[in-house]
């Protein structure tokens, strides 16, 4: 099943963007009176007709909407940005066909990257919604200072904060809690400093493990990610 994103919906008329309605018209060559699948990014599925085109855009009038039960409580990942930006890219991918609410890139001490573009990062979570099949698109918010994000209030029930060099540590999978939403911090290339780490505990979150192995940090988002959704089966 190919789907098709849409925003906005007036009186069951729904209009894809251009890149969307471009891959529809030109690519896939649908026509008036054509089915499509449609997806909002906010927990529904439609089905929907094509009712007029033109070579940049596509009207389409729904005709029945389905809803996507959440189950699982929210996850939020806070990720420091990969010197390799293919490599966050692959997370944010994997994450959302795993499963996840939020991404926040934070920059830290040892951060090698400094910036990222918002937009292309926005295209990968929203193909890897569609190609997943899923209704809800995560949430990407802007890039933000370690310090500033660990002094923000947070909602989720369980924080924590993922680093090496502790043996004292416990596992992930052995702290966290099904049912009850979480935050986990994920650090750079050198992970946090100690400075980072003290900054965290102090503001409410626990230091946990993710096994001996030195992870990178793609794949101690990813791991992150996989343990909190089997926790919640």
């Amino acid at each position: 099943m190919h789907l098709f994103h849409i925003s906005d919906i007036n009186d069951n008329i729904a209009q894809l963007n251009i890149e969307e309605a471009r891959h529809c018209v030109q690519v896939l060559r649908k026509r008036v009176g054509d089915s499509l699948d449609l997806v909002d990014g906010q927990g529904f599925f439609y089905k929907g007709e094509i009712i007029e085109i033109s070579r940049k855009s596509c009207l389409v009038r729904i005709l029945s909407k389905k809803e996507q039960l959440k189950h699982n409580p929210d996850l939020k990942i806070a990720i420091a940005p990969t010197k390799n930006i293919d490599r966050l890219e692959w997370f944010l991918e994997k994450a959302t066909e795993i499963g996840i609410d939020e991404i926040v890139p934070i920059l830290c001490t040892r951060s090698e990257r400094k910036r990222i573009r918002e937009d292309r990062l926005q295209k990968i979570l929203l193909s890897a919604m569609k190609q997943s099949l899923k209704a809800y698109l995560p949430v990407l918010h802007e890039l933000v200072d370690f310090k500033t994000f660990i002094q923000e209030d947070h909602p989720e029930k369980q924080k924590f904060i993922a680093y090496c060099n502790d043996d004292q540590l416990l596992h992930l999978k052995n702290v966290c809690k099904k049912g009850e939403s979480c935050l986990i911090l994920i650090g750079p290339e050198g992970d946090f400093t100690p400075e980072e780490i003290a900054i965290a505990k102090e503001n409410g979150f626990r230091g946990i493990s993710l096994g001996e192995s030195r992870l990178r940090t793609e794949t101690a988002g990813l791991l992150s990610c996989t343990i909190f959704n089997l926790v919640n089966i």
